[in-house]
């Protein structure tokens, strides 16, 4: 909607109104707080309370904003979009300084939280607690009720965010997109309708679920929550309850990837309770997977172990590839998403239906443990991949937003060669049949040496250094043929999305199945481990 105060105000009176807000605002921009110098940048003022939401036509409901910050504002009203701002700046510094997604933790780190830890005592059916590090003395009391199907035993407490923190082993979850949501909904004064859980932990309050309405609230200004706090709780419990939350009951959207982080808590969990069973000593893993499967068969002991091990892979700190690696698929920067990681890297290397006879720990001190190989072994293989096509070569600031129609428009000039092969290449159907190729040079090579080898676990058998040698000249001589970067292929080749048998014919022939000649001859792995 049009202000007809500001409609009404000629330039110069323009120009004092934006140097009489900024004056007020301490010259810094409404919504991210960074400084405004209108000798270099373009500013605007605009309506705090939008017109649309009730909010006047007047000097008290306007503010001076970055015109960059005005028009990629994520909301028409500035105090969300200044809320939203924030978030996103303590969103930028975890994922440059930790590499990861900010959660809660960050938020209430930011805020001044998760400082003290709660002092509390039980008496029958009451707890009884102080917030003294705050300088209130006063015994609280609140009252202890027992769940009536899983005899867990709870109380409600409204507590001080500093006595508050995130609990990183049941929800490990970052913050994702839905929490703008939450806040316009707060903001309206809507009330909460499910409190956010929590448990006590060495007596910290943990939040496990819950953990968007509580950054809501933060951010909205809300020094103190309200839980439900679980006390002594069955933590496996939780866990898996917390996990059937977000697959099978579908009541939180975990992605794939968080689901294997909790699952693979959940394998870890079930080797503690196997071994407590069995009167096991805490480093005794003398029993197999396949004891595990038998042993706790309710469970899906199965797909703990395999999204334990893919886990494992995808998120070891030494995995270089993983910053190529879009978690949420929404990722305009990150070439590889992980539904094609999955459904290509994992699904190619780690075979999901067999599982070890063999003790968990056997051939540990000589390095030869088949898991360990496995997983060491992959993240090498990944690693050589992210030095050869992506590290200083895909540039995240370019991303992978309409490469295609950029060079088909003639708008490329920010894209390099190396950047279009590492997008080329990190499409889903490309990346399939090229990895089928690294997993034929590898069978090529046992063959050779007379080694009888399992087709499914090729990373269980340990790889020599001629082996490595191969496998880092046939992706250098991939990487190098021409097609990766034959722009005029934008329109016909690389328009759009194809199946994997399109680019097996290609590999396999030279030529599309179309009869478009592609490569001057087709892929000869055997020739490619040769520089």
């Amino acid at each position: 909607m049009a202000s007809k105060y500001l409609n009404y105000l000629s330039t110069s009176d323009y120009d004092a109104l934006t140097k009489k807000l900024l004056c007020i605002q301490n010259h810094k921009c409404y919504i991210c707080g960074d400084i405004i110098d209108l000798n270099i940048h373009k500013s605007n003022i605009d309506h705090i309370i939008p017109l649309v939401g009730g909010g006047k036509d007047c000097e008290e409901n306007l503010a001076v904003t970055h015109e960059s910050c005005n028009k990629s504002k994520q909301d028409a009203d500035l105090k969300i979009a200044k809320l939203l701002c924030l978030l996103k700046k303590i969103q930028e510094e975890t994922s440059a300084n930790e590499n990861k997604a900010a959660s809660l933790k960050h938020v209430l780190r930011y805020f001044g939280g998760s400082k003290f830890e709660l002092k509390y005592t039980i008496e029958g059916k009451k707890l009884r607690y102080s917030l003294s590090e705050k300088g209130d003395n006063t015994i609280y009391e609140t009252e202890i009720f027992t769940d009536p199907l899983s005899k867990e035993e709870f109380c409600f407490i409204c507590l001080p965010i500093d006595y508050i923190y995130h609990d990183e082993f049941i929800n490990p979850r970052g913050i994702n997109s839905s929490i703008s949501m939450l806040v316009k909904e707060f903001s309206k004064g809507n009330p909460q309708l499910h409190l956010s859980l929590g448990r006590i932990d060495d007596n910290k309050i943990k939040i496990f679920d819950g953990q968007h309405k509580a950054v809501a609230q933060i951010l909205l200004g809300s020094d103190k929550l309200l839980l439900r706090v679980f006390i002594s709780p069955d933590v496996k419990r939780l866990t898996e309850t917390n996990t059937n939350a977000g697959s099978k009951l579908r009541q939180i959207a975990f992605d794939k990837s968080i689901m294997r982080q909790l699952n693979n808590t959940l394998y870890q969990e079930k080797i503690k309770q196997y071994q407590e069973d069995h009167s096991l000593l805490h480093d005794d893993f003398s029993f197999s997977e396949q004891n595990l499967i038998n042993y706790f068969l309710k469970d899906n002991m199965k797909k703990y172990i395999i999204d334990s091990i893919k886990h494992s892979i995808t998120d070891a700190q030494e995995n270089r590839l993983k910053d190529y690696i879009d978690r949420e698929g929404k990722s305009k920067a990150a070439p590889i998403s992980y539904s094609a990681f999955d459904k290509t890297f994992l699904s190619l290397f780690i075979d999901s239906t067999k599982f070890l006879l063999t003790s968990i720990s056997e051939k540990t001190d000589e390095g030869l443990n088949p898991r360990e190989l496995e997983i060491s072994q992959i993240i090498r293989l990944l690693n050589i991949i992210a030095e050869q096509i992506y590290i200083n070569k895909f540039k995240p600031e370019t991303g992978v937003a309409k490469i295609e129609d950029k060079i088909i428009k003639g708008n490329d000039k920010d894209i390099s060669d190396e950047h279009l092969i590492a997008y080329r290449m990190s499409k889903e159907e490309i990346l399939y049949n090229w990895l089928q190729y690294v997993k034929f040079v590898i069978e090529n090579y046992f063959s050779n040496l007379g080694k009888t080898f399992n087709k499914n676990s090729l990373f269980q058998q340990k790889f020599d250094d001629q082996l490595w040698h191969n496998i880092e000249n046939f992706l250098i001589n991939l990487k190098n043929l021409p097609l990766w970067k034959t722009r005029n292929m934008a329109n016909t080749i690389f328009s759009g999305k194809r199946n994997y048998d399109y680019w097996k014919n290609i590999f396999a022939t030279g030529k599309s199945p179309d009869g478009v000649e592609v490569l001057l001859k087709p892929i000869n792995y055997v020739d490619m481990i040769k520089l």
